[in-house]
């Protein structure tokens, strides 16, 4: 026989600590309200932190773009050798020079175009070089003693001949017909001819046969313009540019060793002789062959427009 319990009581209702649906409600409410209360009492604070933080501090604002026309550096970086302009750039003078005749010397035809499109040389770059032989030369004596000695000789002899090599070397260019400017020969070769001046005079009479052959090559140098400028507006620019002095001045200093160009001097234009010292002495031949010329329209070629402005 079943006996059925009168004082069954379900489990769940055994246990105590579970929550009713309105107690759960009440406790969620109740969390709710202490969450909010807690969120206004602190919101200054969070606000005045999120506000004081610095928008640069962010990774995002402090990784900038580089400003346009900027180039960024290459973060694959490995050796190389320099770009051509770069590497001129770290060339002297005398480095691009030597280098430039060594690649001229393997490849003749471009010495040859190097020749053609180079400038010309003018009168003063060519005598500044010249004048850094001459110091150079000057720079070699010995200290003390004679300079003309035979010990100063052996000394400065090297120099010596890279100065005489420069001046044959240089003098050619500025000679007719590769020179058409009388007035420029002329006023070269009145600056090289005073650099052989300035060369001493040896004890031994052997040593000064440099000397002796840059005076015989300079004074036919000197013969070869003045024979070509006496062509041109019967010789005005000689008459006017008072070379006639000069030259006689150079043969003087010189010890007479500038003689065959004082003849040329003397026989083109005739100004020159005993009987007409003067160069205005032969004025209305000269201004005959000058009016010749202004009629003809060949006046002035190959001259340039100032005449004799020394």
């Amino acid at each position: 026989m079943n006996v059925v319990n009168q004082n069954f009581t379900p489990p769940h209702l055994l246990n105590h600590n579970r929550l009713s649906p309105h107690r759960i409600l009440s406790s969620s409410s109740a969390m709710s309200t202490r969450k909010r209360k807690a969120d206004d009492d602190g919101s200054s604070g969070g606000d005045d932190e999120r506000m004081s933080a610095s928008p640069s501090a962010s990774p995002a604002m402090s990784a900038r773009p580089p400003p346009r026309g900027m180039k960024r550096m290459r973060t694959n970086m490995s050796g190389r050798p320099l770009p051509l302009p770069r590497l001129l750039e770290t060339l002297n003078a005398d480095e691009m020079r030597n280098l430039l005749q060594s690649i001229c010397q393997r490849h003749p035809d471009i010495g040859h175009e190097v020749v053609s499109t180079a400038p010309r040389p003018s009168i003063q770059s060519t005598l500044e070089v010249l004048s850094k032989y001459e110091t150079s030369f000057q720079a070699a004596f010995p200290f003390g003693g004679r300079s003309s000695s035979d010990y100063a000789y052996n000394r400065v002899r090297q120099q010596l001949i890279e100065l005489l090599d420069a001046l044959k070397d240089f003098t050619p260019h500025f000679l007719p017909p590769n020179e058409q400017q009388p007035a420029t020969s002329l006023a070269f070769l009145d600056g090289v001819t005073d650099i052989i001046h300035r060369l001493p005079d040896w004890d031994t009479y052997q040593h000064n046969r440099h000397k002796q052959e840059a005076y015989e090559e300079m004074a036919k140098a000197w013969a070869i313009v003045i024979r070509e400028a006496a062509k041109k507006a019967g010789g005005i620019q000689l008459q006017y540019g008072g070379w006639d002095q000069k030259i006689a001045k150079h043969n003087e200093v010189s010890g007479g060793k500038m003689q065959e160009a004082v003849n040329e001097l003397r026989g083109g234009l005739g100004w020159m002789g005993a009987d007409a010292p003067n160069p205005v002495a032969s004025g209305p031949a000269d201004a005959l062959s000058v009016r010749q010329q202004l009629l003809s329209g060949n006046y002035g070629i190959g001259s340039p427009a100032r005449i004799g402005a020394w």
